[in-house]
């Protein structure tokens, strides 16, 4: 099964627009995992055993397992997730963006090393740049276009030709770069109107949307901004809300109990304008 029917079935069957965000910071663990040798994974372990059925995708972001030489952690964490729980795609948050040579050996990092589903790719050095990515027909390709951070705008939305820059991404990406039916975007939810804009330009492609919760981006604006009209079309990311919720021996239920409460709060706003 391909990325996108993946998470086609994901959004149906667990009833889910939620994403959860794997990124581990050891310093915030409970104290009974500090200083074990295998604590990101059995940490990253825990949070993905106690919510995989409220979750469409599991997100872990590369730069919180090689600032601690945790590789080898994230290749074992991604075997579990499609082990143990193979109805949720597994999506590698890399961000990799270089010249087409380079760019053919991140494909084979994300693809064939890690096993990911799919890859958070930045579009900013054009197409030749995503090409490696987009020939792994069966896997996902998540282009960065208008992003979360407050900084985004010193690019993103500079004027080109009477678009802005991130209308422009969104419009390649859509019209050319996604023949093969395998690329979303993008989009934060601290920017609900450029959701809907992109929404607007992009029908139904799936739209990646983190900030919410610790960045502060509102769920009903994002739903409502993003959702397609069968509500679904949206990976909403949740990361540190989920991850840190309990600081105990029990905080994979309280994770679960944070989980659960973010997938309900999305669902109330899932279709029509109840």
């Amino acid at each position: 099964m391909n990325f996108i029917h993946a998470l086609d079935a994901a959004w149906r069957d667990h009833n889910s627009l939620l994403c959860v965000g794997l990124d581990p910071d050891p310093k915030r663990f409970p104290a009974h995992l500090r200083g074990k040798p295998e604590a990101i994974f059995e940490f990253c372990k825990a949070i993905v055993d106690a919510t995989a059925d409220l979750a469409c995708s599991f997100k872990p972001q590369i730069a919180y397992f090689a600032a601690h030489r945790a590789e080898d952690q994230l290749e074992a964490l991604i075997e579990h997730i499609h082990n143990q729980h193979p109805a949720t795609p597994v999506i590698l948050d890399a961000k990799r963006g270089d010249i087409g040579s380079t760019a053919e050996q991140y494909a084979v990092e994300a693809f064939e090393r890690f096993n990911a589903d799919a890859i958070t790719v930045n579009p900013y050095l054009g197409r030749d740049s995503v090409e490696p990515f987009l020939r792994y027909g069966d896997k996902g390709v998540i282009l960065l276009c208008r992003t979360s951070n407050p900084g985004g705008s010193d690019l993103q939305f500079l004027d080109v030709g009477g678009e802005r820059l991130y209308e422009r991404v969104a419009r390649l990406v859509h019209d050319d770069w996604n023949q093969g039916g395998q690329c979303a975007l993008v989009v934060g939810a601290t920017f609900p109107a450029e959701i809907a804009r992109v929404r607007a330009l992009t029908g139904d492609m799936p739209l990646l949307v983190p900030g919410i919760g610790a960045q502060g981006g509102d769920i009903e604006a994002t739903v409502r901004a993003g959702r397609t009209a069968k509500g679904v079309g949206l990976l909403i990311n949740s990361s540190r809300a989920i991850l840190y919720a309990g600081g105990g021996e029990d905080f994979a239920e309280q994770a679960r109990r944070v989980a659960l409460t973010t997938r309900n709060e999305i669902n109330d706003h899932r279709r029509g304008d109840g």
